[in-house]
């Protein structure tokens, strides 16, 4: 049984999902790469709308690294307390901090290999942080990508890492940032997890989960 979209259908995908969401972007508030970088790692468990709640008085207050580090894991955890796992990404948030003012002159560095050192950023925060801050094309699988890329069609894996494979494999690189963002918005308003809007869905005649769990 086929599995997976060709290229050729994931491309009218895509194209269908930006006609429905032609405003898809990052919703997280930043206005630098270390906001940002701080940002995604809150963001962990947490919705993006509670991040922003948070970063909008945090920001205020910490803007660099050396004023975090002026802080304690417990002064940090009362500030992020909202975000969930606080005091996880309060020790991680620090350590990051020390990082950059040690090895990047307390700058956030642009590479995959150098971000993915630091504590509480794997491949998902890494490949939000380089598309969203430097325009370096990348794949964030989180889980609505996870969920809407292999319940579509448009990748055929069990695990975040081979499930970026397939959507790096099956997109063309020049659109990769836009593909994260269209697949966020459309798990976030329509491919829910629990119960998908199918019958507003702009795509279900390409997606194999209607064809075969909702039609049937």
């Amino acid at each position: 049984m086929k599995k997976m979209l060709s290229k050729e259908e994931i491309k009218v995908v895509l194209e269908k999902l930006d006609e429905r969401f032609p405003d898809a972007k990052a919703e997280l508030n930043y206005t630098n790469p270390f906001e940002l970088l701080i940002a995604t790692i809150l963001s962990a468990q947490c919705t993006d709308v509670q991040v922003n709640k948070t970063t909008s008085v945090l920001f205020q207050e910490l803007k660099t690294p050396e004023d975090y580090i002026k802080l304690s894991e417990e002064e940090i955890g009362k500030r992020i307390k909202s975000c969930g796992f606080y005091k996880t990404k309060g020790k991680n948030i620090l350590e990051t901090c020390r990082l950059l003012m040690e090895n990047h002159n307390s700058q956030v560095p642009d590479t995959m290999e150098e971000l993915t050192k630091l504590p509480g950023v794997g491949r998902k925060t890494a490949n939000v942080v380089l598309s969203n801050a430097f325009d370096i094309p990348g794949i964030a699988v989180d889980t609505h990508v996870f969920r809407v890329a292999n319940r579509i069609g448009l990748a055929d894996s069990k695990n975040v890492l081979d499930t970026e494979k397939d959507l790096m494999d099956n997109i063309d690189k020049q659109i990769w940032s836009k593909a994260h963002h269209l697949l966020i918005f459309h798990g976030r308003r329509i491919c829910k997890a629990r119960k998908p809007l199918c019958d507003i869905c702009p795509i279900r005649e390409y997606c194999f989960y209607y064809e075969r769990d909702v039609q049937e």
